[in-house]
């Protein structure tokens, strides 16, 4: 069967390997793809955002399967147009796929089914949120409510910091459209975990934890971005506690959208921040997340086509997924000034003596190729991965194998997965 893969980034390139590993699989096509994904199949230029392109694209390539990896394709509607078109296709649909990209219907669904989540207000107006915001003694989180790369939320110990945000979303329109509104809700302090689970519109399955570190430097300092690192599974994933997620979020909100005439089907990722008062929602995501794909990924034992296959075909209760009990750790190398403006077209060196290390593999994210050599492309360029017999054997491993790796401006976190170990420790 023929596979097209829609993205360009590290979760892309760990979807493509593991759909190029099934024997199922004759040719794996990415659109866009990277300089990765280039080695295991076809790279084809196409603009994501023209679903008539896009659909063009698998009707000519005679595309079996399209897994969409961003969450931009899914909000703009390319499974509905799919869907439409007799093509099969793994994802949900634009009305389904709100609940990543508009962040006050997800605060309104969530507070309609009874979710556990942060107490917040979405506001359209700024005069309203710099009132609100003025009005509070503590620390805030001030999410564009929109679509924005991950970089549209700001963690505000002080409310004059939330001000200074609200400015940038609302006025300065860092982010665009996207932040025509905001979600202004409180400051939750635990430990974060990433939960995913697959729908197949009536079924959910819950698969292996992780954890990521979203914030660009060491000890969680500096802006948001889309991800530095992350690693699976994580300890704060106990068998109760994803019980409790399951019965008190996932089984409310899968039933809450089909009501809503929304049914969910792909995958759903839950952001949650595990209080002293339980497991609260921050965000939902539409689709895998990055980089904490590669980690979870690289882990997977079972065929992923046929998992994603049972999705679509909605016999998501007939599988059995397996998993290497090993965990594993990415660490993100990125572009100077990422999440700001770089500088892209830096020659990377050293990704054959990295990825020749034993259980250590290298995801490109923004890379391109320039005369058949691998350059950097994007603010987060790889997400070098490892397994190891413990979390600490897996975090040294994948900083072994970046310090291998060399671009002009590369820079990335010391610290991934240092508070799980820690947490394991003691």
């Amino acid at each position: 069967m023929r596979v097209l893969i829609l993205g360009g980034g590290g979760r892309e390139h760990a979807l493509a390997r593991g759909i190029a590993a099934s024997s199922r699989v004759d040719r794996v096509i990415c659109a866009p793809g990277n300089a990765g994904t280039a080695s295991l199949g076809d790279n084809v230029s196409v603009d994501l955002s023209d679903n008539d392109a896009v659909v063009a694209l698998a009707r000519d390539r005679c595309v079996d399967l399209t897994i969409v990896g961003p969450e931009d394709p899914l909000c703009n509607g390319i499974v509905d147009r799919f869907l439409a078109e007799g093509l099969r296709i793994f994802g949900p649909t634009a009305a389904a796929a709100r609940i990543e990209g508009d962040k006050s219907y997800a605060k309104n669904l969530m507070k309609n089914a009874g979710i556990p989540t942060a107490k917040g207000r979405s506001f359209d107006h700024y005069n309203e949120a710099r009132d609100y915001i003025a009005s509070r003694e503590s620390g805030v989180v001030v999410k564009a409510s929109g679509l924005a790369a991950g970089k549209g939320v700001f963690v505000c110990e002080e409310p004059s910091d939330a001000l200074i945000a609200l400015e940038q979303i609302m006025l300065d329109k860092a982010f665009g459209d996207a932040g025509l509104s905001v979600v202004v809700e409180e400051l939750l302090k635990g430990e974060e975990l990433s939960v995913f689970a697959l729908v197949d519109g009536r079924t959910i399955y819950v698969l292996d934890t992780a954890g990521d570190h979203k914030r660009l430097g060491d000890g969680d300092a500096g802006p948001n971005t889309g991800g530095m690192g992350a690693y699976s599974p994580s300890p704060f994933g106990t068998s109760e506690l994803l019980a409790k997620v399951e019965s008190e979020v996932l089984v409310p909100v899968v039933d809450a959208m089909r009501r809503d005439g929304a049914p969910y089907r792909g995958v759903l990722y839950v952001g949650l921040m595990i209080t002293p008062g339980g497991p609260k929602v921050l965000e939902f995501n539409c689709r895998f997340g990055d980089p904490e794909t590669q980690p979870l990924l690289m882990r997977l034992e079972s065929d992923l086509v046929d998992v994603l296959e049972a999705v679509v075909d909605g016999r998501l209760d007939q599988i059995e997924i397996r998993w290497n009990p090993k965990p594993a750790v990415c660490v993100v190398m990125a572009s100077a000034g990422y999440p700001g403006s770089y500088e892209k077209g830096k020659t990377i060196e050293g990704l054959d003596s990295a990825g020749a290390m034993d259980d250590v593999f290298v995801y490109h994210a923004g890379t391109t190729l320039l005369e058949k050599e691998p350059v950097s492309n994007g603010g987060r360029v790889l997400g070098v991965t490892a397994l190891g017999a413990n979390m600490t054997d897996a975090r040294d491993r994948a900083y072994e194998a970046t310090s291998k790796i060399g671009f002009e401006g590369a820079f990335r976190r010391s610290d991934i997965a240092a508070r799980v170990i820690h947490a394991e420790t003691s």
